[in-house]
């Protein structure tokens, strides 16, 4: 505390002036401030100019005198002193909160400067193709709107997070290195490190199921990586789940707690995002009461409704996923539906089949404006069949000793749901493609860089 206090006043005693937030300003006009930023944008009118600065807090407009200007481009660092004034009422911008004030400038400090941008960034959208944007990601993430889509992302986290203390879970931190498959299946990364084979995880479903009967409801925000075809528009090979996992619970009520967390979650987030949404031109999402449908339920309906016969299929394609919101937007007044009861053999080997007809399982995923953004179960808690279901599946109870000797010395009925963040995201902004929703996204030709040009 002694030392930050040194260099607190170390860095005061440098900078005669402290700085003040660009939001701030709007509290202190005629004062003189400094503000610290990057150049968004430069417009020259003769002898004079005009900056755009952004912090973290929003953006100004600076007025500058000629000789203040020098060579000053877009995403140079820079400190600026001046006077706050009022904008005539005319030359407002009610667009942004600043819209009313603007610096007259004293003093201009560059700080750091930037190279000549590769490309525009002083537009309102970029209109970049989507290799472009992820080749320059760090430059494009500095955009106003594609900044903004990760305040949205920060909402839903916090929303997510707030919905599970709601529910008394408390929060845990699980691996994400592992000693055998998640899923059972054989999308998996490798680790070429340990004595014994071990994999990234494709999930933190075991961890959390293992941590029931110590919390009895945990929560946790994790990494998951999946070794499949991630060149899709909806596929990443890291993504992040917002997991819950519940004890002493059953069926329908988990239903209606998944429901309600999504709920929370989204209807939150448009609030408090509600400016962002609208830059984004996307819809208000529709609150309706959410239809609940088993898997055969909902093939019927497309095929009476839209007149393809999926009825024997495993599970929803694409496009039954884009029908069946639209139905339950025009019928039910919601774009959520929660589909249940599919095939038990095509769900992970944890869970639970519906005892009234085994070869159906109590498992359901939660669909929202044309794409699955959750799925979860009613788990298998019985020690003898969970083993009998590992067997069942091919895989060995020796890779799952840890997690097979929580269910030996007593679990509760329990059960619980995942949410894909960046499948969200990319669904309350209406974007294209789920690279978008991910800060630095993995997939099978891109780790920062693309693997191949």
């Amino acid at each position: 505390m002694i030392l930050s206090t040194m260099l607190v006043s170390c860095y005061d005693g440098l900078n005669s002036m402290q700085r003040t937030l660009i939001l701030d300003c709007t509290k202190k006009v005629g004062e003189k401030i400094k503000i610290c930023g990057f150049v968004q944008t430069r417009r020259d009118h003769g002898k004079i100019g005009f900056l755009d600065v952004s912090d973290r807090s929003g953006l100004i407009q600076v007025f500058c005198k000629g000789e203040l200007l020098g060579d000053i481009r877009p995403q140079d660092v820079v400190s600026i002193e001046g006077v706050v004034n009022k904008r005539p009422e005319n030359l407002a911008n009610k667009n942004i909160p600043t819209g009313e004030i603007e610096i007259s400038a004293d003093k201009i400090e560059v700080l750091s400067k930037a190279e000549e941008l590769p490309f525009d960034m002083g537009g309102k959208d970029l209109g970049l193709q989507l290799p472009t944007l992820l080749d320059f990601r760090t430059l494009t993430l500095r955009h106003p709107k594609v900044k903004s889509l990760f305040k949205v992302q920060e909402s839903l986290l916090e929303e997510f997070r707030k919905a599970a203390q709601d529910l008394d879970c408390t929060e845990i931190v699980v691996p994400t290195i592992v000693a055998g498959a998640t899923e059972g299946g054989a999308e998996v990364f490798k680790i070429d490190y340990f004595e014994h084979k071990a994999y990234l995880s494709q999930s933190p479903q075991l961890y959390k199921q293992m941590l029931v009967p110590v919390f009895e409801r945990v929560f946790t925000i994790a990494k998951a990586y999946r070794a499949e075809p991630s060149v899709t528009t909806r596929h990443l090979a890291e993504a992040t789940q917002l997991d819950i996992e519940i004890g002493f619970i059953e069926f329908e009520d988990l239903l209606d707690f998944l429901e309600e967390v999504a709920v929370k979650m989204l209807k939150a987030t448009q609030d408090l995002c509600r400016d962002i949404l609208s830059d984004f031109g996307v819809e208000q999402i529709a609150f309706g009461k959410i239809p609940r449908l088993t898997l055969r339920e909902a093939q019927e309906l497309i095929f009476k409704e839209f007149g393809r016969d999926n009825r024997k299929e495993k599970d929803l394609t694409p496009q039954d996923e884009i029908d069946l919101c639209k139905w339950s937007k025009e019928s039910c007044g919601s774009d959520l539906v929660t589909i249940t009861h599919f095939p038990t053999q095509a769900k992970p080997f944890y869970t639970m089949p519906d005892p009234e007809n085994p070869e159906y399982s109590l498992s359901y995923d939660l669909l929202f404006r044309g794409l699955e953004i959750l799925s979860g179960s009613q788990r298998i808690n019985n020690y003898q069949q969970l083993l009998e279901s590992i067997k069942s599946r091919g895989m060995d109870p020796k890779n799952f000793e840890m997690y097979l000797q929580a269910f030996k010395y007593g679990m509760p009925p329990e059960g619980g749901f995942s949410f894909g963040l960046e499948r969200v995201t990319m669904h309350v902004l209406g974007l294209a493609n789920v690279r978008e929703a991910s800060l630095f996204p993995r997939d099978m030709e891109r780790v920062d860089v693309r693997l191949s040009k």
